[in-house]
């Protein structure tokens, strides 16, 4: 208790990945920081995605896992966030929020559009989440399949041969 006579709680959100196409996030609230922190942390654990990754952009078409495969839109609160394919080299052309959760999913090049408050950064960055997970809930057709190289979680580098 304060001297106000109220209790102080935290709320800690957390975002984890491996960088190679697997992205979670979870929040929590406890009253010490460390305990949140764990909290969320292993929440974030339980709510990890498979994200789908290509080389979307038509403007780059070499092939490879390094953006988004086509446009996605993720909302969250009144937070709706609009993730582009963008052609290598371009980096990650969005908010600080999203950045990191983008970083943390693999994705290196990606343009992004913001509608809504954004300053309140749990919804920007459940709504960055949200976008992600309509690459793995986008059904593709077999033709562009065929067409267009589409990985769904890690992708295996495949190294050239020593001898």
């Amino acid at each position: 208790m304060t001297d106000s006579g109220r209790r102080m709680k935290f709320s800690v959100t957390v975002a984890v990945g491996n960088k190679d196409g697997y992205v979670g996030i979870g929040r929590a609230k406890d009253r010490e920081v460390g305990p949140a922190i764990r909290k969320a942390a292993d929440r974030a654990k339980l709510h990890i995605i498979e994200i789908r990754r290509g080389c979307g952009s038509w403007e780059c078409g070499c092939g490879g896992p390094h953006t988004l495969p086509f446009k996605v839109v993720g909302r969250a609160g009144s937070v709706e966030v609009t993730l582009k394919p963008a052609p290598k080299g371009v980096g990650l052309a969005v908010g600080d929020v999203a950045k990191v959760i983008l970083r943390l999913a693999g994705v290196k090049d990606a343009w992004g559009f913001t509608r809504g408050h954004t300053k309140t950064t749990v919804n920007y960055a459940y709504a960055t989440f949200d976008a992600l997970r309509h690459t793995a809930l986008q059904r593709i057709p077999p033709s562009v399949r065929a067409t267009t190289p589409i990985y769904a979680g890690g992708v295996e580098v495949v190294r050239g041969d020593t001898s």
